[in-house]
């Protein structure tokens, strides 16, 4: 093959949605190999390699990312039934759900207040711009909300997300260390806390790494921190003087 014939055939693939799918599901399995290959270490996580991976092919070969995602869109959708599933090995808990619903909901908002005071109060100690800061505030929900919420109170989405990815990330790596330091065994325990400070890569990884038990627990967290944070972020923004 010629260099003319390269290019058309270049041309050709690159107005093809497909090759955007095929490019993510191809760099996800590399990444998880190489994940696997460094022992499972969570401080190469494979969302996060692969984002890495996918931002330097993008640039390599000058596609934009509304191209990309053009293409790319329907593993996207799959984050909604993706979610509703986990609602199973929630229900297969229901029990145990139950009796401890109140110290869950204490927990959870304890939670979210401590993260977003935090948050919040260190951005401004540093000097963070109003947008920014605000942008930081959601970054222990799921992106899609995440990016809801920052848009409300005046933050930037895309930025949000960013965050929210780098936080899970961050949570995932630091997770198996805290545990040990405090000598937190149950797997309730530990899914709950991983889906309350790392969303969707803690649940993940509490699926992965700890058991069912762990990632039922770790999926109730998840959303019922994104629920809470919607209703309360709004508040405690107006607490600390930011949003309008």
């Amino acid at each position: 093959m010629n260099l003319a014939e390269f290019d058309q055939l270049w041309v050709y693939l690159s107005g093809s949605p497909l090759l955007s799918l095929l490019a993510t599901l191809m760099v996800f399995t590399l990444a998880v190999r190489i994940n696997s290959a460094l022992g499972g270490t969570p401080l190469v996580h494979p969302v996060t390699l692969s984002i890495v991976i996918l931002i330097g092919l993008l640039m390599l070969v000058d596609m934009d990312y509304a191209t990309y995602f053009e293409g790319a869109q329907f593993i996207h959708f799959l984050l909604g039934p993706a979610t509703v599933a986990l609602a199973i090995p929630l229900y297969d808990h229901r029990e145990r759900v139950r009796r401890l619903l109140v110290p869950l909901l204490i927990a959870c908002m304890t939670g979210i207040v401590t993260a977003v005071a935090s948050t919040l109060g260190l951005a401004m100690a540093m000097g963070a711009r109003p947008e920014t800061v605000l942008s930081l505030a959601p970054r222990s929900v799921t992106s899609p909300i995440a990016m809801g919420i920052a848009e409300q109170i005046g933050g930037i989405p895309s930025l949000a997300a960013g965050l929210v990815l780098l936080t899970g990330s961050i949570g995932c790596a630091l997770s198996p260390w805290v545990f040990r330091l405090i000598r937190v065994t149950d797997p309730a325990v530990q899914g709950f806390t991983l889906g309350l400070a790392a969303h969707g890569f803690g649940t993940a990884q509490a699926f992965a790494r700890i058991g069912a038990v762990a990632g039922a627990f770790s999926g109730l967290a998840m959303g019922l921190t994104g629920l809470l944070t919607a209703f309360l972020l709004p508040l405690l923004t107006r607490l600390f003087g930011l949003g309008g």
